[in-house]
């Protein structure tokens, strides 16, 4: 199979093809981050690299396109978003383009599910299918919730029930300075790699409740309640404790506010989604707590949520290495929808 990979990154389509159990004969990448670059390279140096997705031509066959366009200007988590016309997510017409060029037996492409309606209505169009929600929390220990636009029909998978607990590396291959003194661990924020700006208010030990519900007539992440019993906060509208699906369970916050930056989660419950701001989890968030020890999620066990080998992106910096982790494809949601290729290849 030739499989042409834009906005590649480390190359996880690579390792899900691999997974799936199908043989590739090329595969092209397009990607100018050089730490992805860096950790591609280690993993799979015969990947052919193709350069900027803005100036690729692409020349013979394309079996499979696959992509994850940029998502910053779609996500809830920007603010003041611009949309597809944003100078990062406008990136998706080149996917538009280059699809039209090579005109490929299959197509995937993956975005946040947390744009709005009027920019998930135009890919819709351009794609010509429906999307398909997939958490990959179904099949690891990580809500992370994306939209999957492809012409491969897959069914999802039921949960394989892997928790944070079960990614988790022991206490002794735990770098020491993931926990400070105190057992309490700097609050991850976008500033992480440089020092907290925040660790004046670790000492506080400052706890809040885990979610059963939420106050007052809107559930917003303020005002939530949580319960530490079941491995996941209820997702509620309304009143009332139920919902539909279950993702992390807060167990309290470190410092003055219950902001994401500084929220603290329990291993018998999913990780919060992998980001590439700050060397942390979700919104900034990478706190979990275990046994009285809080603290941040290291590299091997970020891999792990993601679906891929231990030291996969070791070789470039820590903080480059969270970065990259935040921006990739989860391997095992990859694979799972290849794995329908594999069935008419």
């Amino acid at each position: 199979m030739n499989v042409l990979s834009l906005f590649d990154g480390i190359s996880c389509a690579r390792v899900a093809l691999d997974r799936a159990g199908i043989e590739v004969n090329a595969y092209m990448s397009s990607e100018i981050d050089k730490n992805a670059i860096k950790v591609s390279q280690k993993n799979y140096p015969d990947i052919i690299r193709v350069g900027n997705v803005k100036d690729l031509e692409v020349e013979g066959q394309v079996d499979l396109l696959i992509g994850g366009s940029p998502c910053q200007d779609l996500s809830i988590a920007k603010k003041d978003r611009q949309g597809l016309e944003g100078d990062r997510s406008s990136l998706f017409w080149e996917y538009v383009r280059i699809k039209k060029e090579c005109n490929p037996q299959w197509f995937i492409l993956e975005n946040v599910a947390s744009m709005p309606k009027k920019d998930r209505d135009i890919i819709t169009k351009e794609m010509g299918v429906e999307p398909v929600m997939f958490n990959a929390s179904l099949v690891s220990a990580q809500s992370r919730k994306r939209l999957f636009w492809t012409n491969i029909p897959f069914d999802l998978p039921e949960d394989r029930g892997i928790l944070l607990k079960d990614i988790l590396q022991p206490d002794a291959e735990v770098d020491e300075r993931m926990v400070v003194k105190g057992g309490k661990s700097a609050c991850i924020d976008a500033n992480y790699h440089k020092g907290s700006s925040v660790d004046h208010a670790i000492e506080k030990k400052v706890r809040t409740m885990v979610k059963v519900g939420h106050m007052g007539n809107k559930e917003r992440q303020t005002n939530r309640i949580y319960d530490p019993e079941g491995k996941a906060p209820a997702q509620l509208k309304g009143s009332g404790v139920g919902g539909a699906l279950p993702t992390l369970i807060k167990v309290g916050h470190i410092g003055e506010s219950d902001g994401q930056a500084n929220r603290v989660y329990d291993t018998d419950g999913k990780s919060c989604t992998l980001s590439a701001n700050g060397g942390g989890l979700g919104a900034k968030t990478g706190l979990y707590e275990n046994e009285g020890c809080i603290r941040k999620l290291t590299p091997i066990e970020c891999e792990r949520l993601q679906g891929l080998p231990d030291n996969y992106t070791e070789g470039v910096a820590t903080t480059n290495r969270y970065r990259c982790l935040g921006n990739a494809f989860n391997v095992d949601v990859i694979a799972h929808i290849l794995g329908k290729v594999k069935l008419m290849y």
